[in-house]
């Protein structure tokens, strides 16, 4: 069976008695069909925000620093940072090795370390020792780099939203029918069909703890991390 956006949306069709949609009428088909689309969504984006650390969500982020500049931006789809991730990678041609960077708090870097981002001195560039998170979504390296130095650091980032029909969920295959059964809750809701709702909304709780017991409650996730961004999302439910 097909794993994408259109055949999510067909499900729920199915299970409601309507018209399933094909590839030429499925961004333009309304009614209905517009709910549908937004059900699995919504579904996708519940399980996403229940927990940060899933690991479809973990990406791994590489970047090169300038010589002389202290300030990178955060990744766009960053959610969350895992500050004691960073690392310097190992490169015999600038004769660095592998090297963990010490998070520091911000206040901490105002008070002892801010004038590196604004002495233009080369003499105290050197291998920074040092990553630190700014209000303004920025990373600051410290000591100011003298090399090209390539950092490593791991975050999670945003659910990203379908919206073609061929587009695939991040969340597994496996986990199929917990995204239907949240998409069934909410298209139930649409309809205004509460008892059925709630049906599927306990179906719904089920498949995350599920999810939960099999990816989250078994390991010890580092959480000493930043969220970064969170878009807005559909509260109706929540799953202890």
């Amino acid at each position: 069976m097909a794993y994408n956006y259109l055949d999510l949306v067909n499900e729920i069709n199915r299970r409601l008695n309507e018209v399933e949609l094909s590839t030429t009428n499925f961004l333009s088909a309304k009614g209905f069909y517009e709910s549908a689309r937004d059900a699995v969504n919504s579904s996708i984006r519940h399980i996403n925000h229940e927990e940060f650390s899933w690991p479809w969500n973990h990406r791994e982020q590489e970047e090169v620093l300038s010589a002389g500049i202290v300030r990178y931006p955060y990744p766009e789809d960053a959610k969350l940072i895992n500050m004691d991730s960073f690392r310097i990678k190992k490169n015999t041609t600038l004769n660095v090795e592998t090297k963990k960077l010490k998070a520091l708090d911000y206040q901490e870097y105002l008070e002892t370390y801010v004038d590196h981002e604004y002495n233009t001195s080369t003499g105290i560039r050197t291998v920074p020792r040092h990553v630190v998170r700014t209000p303004s979504q920025e990373f600051v390296f410290i000591p100011s780099p003298d090399k090209a130095y390539e950092v490593v650091y791991e975050y999670y980032q945003n659910p990203v939203v379908l919206e073609q029909a061929s587009d695939v969920p991040t969340i597994p295959q496996e986990f199929r029918h917990v995204i239907v059964d949240g998409a069934m809750f909410y298209a139930y809701q649409f309809r205004g069909d509460t008892q059925s709702a709630q049906v599927s909304q306990q179906r719904f709780e089920q498949g995350i703890k599920y999810m939960r017991s099999l990816y989250i409650n078994r390991y010890d996730y580092l959480r000493s991390s930043m969220i970064v961004h969170t878009s807005g999302v559909n509260n109706v439910l929540r799953v202890s």
